[in-house]
């Protein structure tokens, strides 16, 4: 643990008297890196991780871990984490916020979606979101380049590209006339993703059925007739959609409905199609902002970063399984194949 070195100042031959010094310590303090007070206190730098379930945030939790590794800091030594779920209950977020604040974490870690609720309780701790779909519409942030606040993070402007998705769609399903979009009604970023999804689908001429759930329990009855009113579903990846990964998927090939979705989990679990930034590499970068924050900097003054790259992930078993044929020139473009025997 390093130490900063303390001189008492000299003023007239003696000593600045016991009072002055202590308060010019503590103004020194204050400019130190969060990780070196913490550490002066004998508390490790703790980080504050808001997910929705264990096993659905597993494999970017574990890219943001082994990202901070490379950055130095090893979990357990010389860096703290806090897990937390919410299970996809966004009236989770208050409590863990105030188990946060509690626990005096030193940056919390967490998705766009949940940043205005934790926010609320959470005043003064840096907030870093490791994917939100419109920052700046959502209000996480004034602007990309100058945040503002205590939250920062990474955008993977979903809403630009659902016009993408649905011609990849139409690629794969070249029968597709109505079009199902799942999302949570109750999440202003999934919200801002339907509008501009059922703006595109409008403009490919598609016939559109909005599907709005708010909790675990509306998933089931979607399905129950989505199968007359559409060709293909258009899901809006959020916390209560990550929650509930396996059984919207299963459910819609029972239903034998292709799906789309913007990140590859979904189809490694099954569903036909993702296109959108690398999860994993988003959570790997927030370690950079967590970093930085650690050391000092503030998270308004970190701008949001913007994907480069993108993804196209196909799961051709399930293609074959929904009686697809897919275009090779589709498949060469595909950034992953998923084929199982």
């Amino acid at each position: 643990m390093l130490v900063q070195a303390v001189t008492i100042p000299v003023l007239g031959g003696r000593q600045l008297r016991r009072r002055q010094f202590i308060k010019l310590l503590g103004s020194a303090a204050a400019t130190w890196p969060l990780s070196a007070r913490a550490q002066q206190m004998g508390k490790l730098p703790t980080v504050g991780f808001l997910g929705a379930s264990a096993s659905g945030f597993a494999p970017w939790a574990a890219a943001f871990v082994a990202r901070l590794r490379e950055l130095g800091w090893v979990e357990g030594r010389t860096i703290a984490i806090e897990y937390r779920w919410s299970e996809g209950r966004p009236e989770r977020y208050a409590e863990i916020a105030a188990e946060f604040v509690r626990l005096k974490v030193d940056v919390i870690l967490t998705v766009g979606s949940a940043v205005p609720i934790v926010r609320q309780t959470a005043t003064a701790i840096p907030i870093v979101f490791a994917v939100a779909i419109d920052p700046v519409g959502s209000g996480l942030v004034a602007s990309l380049a100058k945040p503002g606040g205590n939250a920062t993070g990474l955008s993977i402007q979903a809403n630009e590209l659902a016009g993408k998705r649905l011609e990849l769609l139409r690629e794969v399903v070249p029968q597709l006339r109505r079009l199902g979009i799942m999302f949570n009604a109750d999440n202003t970023q999934p919200v801002l993703e339907m509008g501009e999804t059922q703006a595109e689908a409008r403009r490919l001429g598609l016939d559109i059925a909005p599907l709005a759930i708010r909790r675990a329990e509306d998933i089931a009855p979607v399905f129950q007739d989505l199968k007359t009113r559409a060709d293909a579903l258009y899901v809006a990846v959020d916390q209560l959609i990550v929650a509930n990964r396996a059984q919207i998927v299963t459910s819609a090939l029972s239903e034998r409905l292709p799906t789309i979705f913007s990140e590859r989990a979904f189809v490694q679990a099954g569903a036909l199609l993702s296109y959108g930034p690398s999860y994993i590499d988003l959570f790997r970068r927030s370690a950079d902002y967590v970093d930085r924050i650690l050391h000092g900097t503030k998270p308004g003054d970190i701008p949001v970063e913007q994907p480069t790259k993108f993804e196209l992930v196909i799961n051709l078993t399930t293609a074959n399984a929904l009686g697809l044929t897919v275009p090779k020139s589709f498949l060469l473009r595909a950034d992953e194949v998923i084929e199982r025997a």
